[in-house]
């Protein structure tokens, strides 16, 4: 059975960075982007925790895929999905399990 995959997109708290990326366990990758667990990773020196859009698959294989499609596209598409699914830009981490 596959795993499951998560596609994310986090900023800072000024919302002047996106980092869009893919995991296969989101609450853990959050802890992990929170406690700085990669020192020298594009996020940490950001400071990119806030977690203000996701999409769930059955398979990482289609989040990897899904990921790469955020990542071509501009960052205008980024704020517009941002915007249309978290028009507030709350931290969804919390609602988490």
């Amino acid at each position: 059975m596959l795993k499951k995959g998560f596609t994310y997109i986090l900023t800072n708290k000024n919302h002047t960075v996106l980092y869009t990326g893919v995991t296969s366990n989101l609450p853990k990758r959050m802890e992990e982007h929170r406690a700085g667990k990669y020192a020298t990773s594009f996020s940490h020196r950001y400071n990119l925790n806030v977690l203000v859009y996701f999409e769930e698959y059955n398979s990482i294989v289609d989040a990897i895929a899904r990921e790469k499609q955020i990542k071509a596209g501009s960052r205008q598409k980024k704020l517009d999905l941002i915007n249309r699914l978290n028009p507030e830009w709350k931290d969804l981490s919390v609602e988490l399990s």
